[in-house]
């Protein structure tokens, strides 16, 4: 096992009616900005809820934050949070409100130029306004750990970052909050945390038996309880499930100590950036191409998840490996993921463009082993037409 140091300070209200309890974790004296998305919390009842529990303070809204939160309207809602001298956020929404809800916390009392710096140039978060999250919809993980993605219109970028200044102080996990959500949504969720979970897992063995076994028990939970979501979205053991599962896949927790590789995302994020398409289905796309392409370097770890996620044992390793990757792709296609470029009408002129990118930017050594160059992406987003 690799050396690590693990910190996650977030404390999780998890539960039925747990909206209830904002007014314990916020300071009475603060100045709150509530922020959320296109107003589905104000017809699900959380929205309500919310207010309730904070009626004693004083409250501004600030709405209409994208999915794959945009830096433009990010820093609509930073401009306004320091003319009015806000001094705590409260996220109510699903990962990309938590993500914006992130930078906005990092941009308010940012000194170092352009906020903007933060993503682009990496530049260092000194301090953070203190935020709070009612997550309503499991797939980021980020009401649970410091990272945030964030995409800039003007440019069609989508950069993250992170900072120990940026966990959330505490998060409010209700399953309740998730029974009206769309199967689109629900479906995405379910890919967007098995995908965290195989980045941190799909790697080569460094004998952490432990954080193995945890990796594999979120996969095994999500693969059991995910298909029961999609079906019976109202039924509050399985969104509980599906919620924790989620939270648990990107905490930080099945990550120490064991090499990780994110090449699948970073990889993903441009097709979001480019067309828009949905984060988790742009995962499902890069992942078997990546699995397939690096399958000789990841084969132990391949090997160990066909058999004990998949039940995958029969057959020459090579045989093995690709039963395991189809296993994969029957599951996500299961959830009505669709998992090739062809399905979402994008071709061989965007590979090219992400190429183009990546050489623009300098991308190097992507992947757990860092041996992943931009000719290697092209390769794999070829394997994924």
């Amino acid at each position: 096992m690799n050396n690590f140091t693990f910190y996650n300070p977030v404390k999780i209200l998890f539960g039925k009616g747990q909206i209830s309890k904002l007014s314990k974790e916020i300071p009475a004296e603060a100045r709150v900005m509530v922020t959320y998305g296109g107003g589905s919390i104000k017809k699900n009842g959380v929205y309500d809820q919310v207010m309730e529990a904070l009626k004693e303070h004083t409250v501004l809204e600030f709405s209409n934050i994208e999915p794959n939160p945009h830096y433009e309207t990010l820093m609509q809602a930073v401009e306004i949070a320091r003319r009015q001298n806000i001094d705590f956020l409260l996220a109510v929404g699903g990962g990309s409100i938590v993500d914006g809800t992130k930078f906005i916390a990092a941009a308010i009392p940012f000194e170092g130029g352009d906020p903007w710096d933060i993503l682009s140039k990496r530049a260092p978060v000194e301090t953070a306004v203190p935020f709070g999250a009612v997550l309503t919809l499991p797939a980021t993980g980020s009401e649970m750990n410091a990272g945030a993605v964030i995409t800039r219109v003007e440019t069609k970028e989508k950069l993250s970052f992170g900072s120990p200044h940026t966990f959330p102080k505490f998060s409010v996990l209700d399953p309740e909050t998730t029974f009206s959500l769309p199967l689109r949504q629900i479906s995405n969720g379910i890919v967007d945390a098995f995908t965290h979970v195989l980045e941190q897992y799909l790697t080569y063995p460094v004998n952490a038996p432990l954080q193995d076994r945890m990796a594999e028990s979120i996969l095994l939970t999500l693969k059991e309880e995910g298909p029961k979501a999609m079906q019976n979205p109202g039924d509050y053991d399985t969104m509980a499930n599906f919620m924790w599962s989620a939270t648990m896949a990107l905490n930080g927790v099945i990550r120490v100590g064991v090499p990780t590789d994110w090449a699948t995302h970073y990889i993903a994020h441009e097709l979001t950036a480019l067309h828009g398409i949905d984060h988790a289905r742009t995962l499902a796309v890069v992942l078997p191409a990546l699995l397939r392409y690096k399958s000789e370097t990841k084969k132990e770890k391949l090997l160990q998840y066909g058999k004990r996620i998949w039940g995958v044992d029969a057959g020459t390793e090579d045989e093995c490996i690709e039963a395991t990757i189809q296993a994969t792709i029957a599951f996500f296609e299961s959830l009505d993921i669709n998992t090739r470029l062809s399905d979402y009408q994008v071709g061989e002129d965007t590979i090219r463009r992400i190429v183009q990118r990546f050489q623009e930017r300098g991308v190097k050594d992507l992947g757990e082993r860092a041996d992943i160059q931009v000719e290697d992406v092209q390769q794999i987003l070829t394997m994924s037409l």
